[in-house]
């Protein structure tokens, strides 16, 4: 690692858990992206209230293959 990459890490690690998380998501994100697809701003905006929504606890999170069986077994 180069110094500015060592320092970039160190001071990321000295924050609070909740920024290291936000730090993580956005450079998980980043790996991601496709840059020729960019998000219209309301999109950005609903994104951005989900995980607001998610984060504050007022929703509650499903598991992806329990909604599809049962979503299959509608049929």
């Amino acid at each position: 690692m180069n110094p500015t990459t060592e320092k970039i890490v160190s001071e990321a690690l000295e924050l609070p858990p909740v920024l290291r998380a936000f730090v993580a998501e956005r450079l998980l994100e980043s790996l991601d992206a496709d840059p020729d697809m960019a998000l219209s701003p309301e999109w950005k905006e609903e994104i951005r209230k989900r995980c607001e929504e998610i984060d504050r606890g007022v929703v509650e999170l499903r598991d992806a293959e329990a909604v599809f069986d049962k979503g299959y077994n509608a049929l």
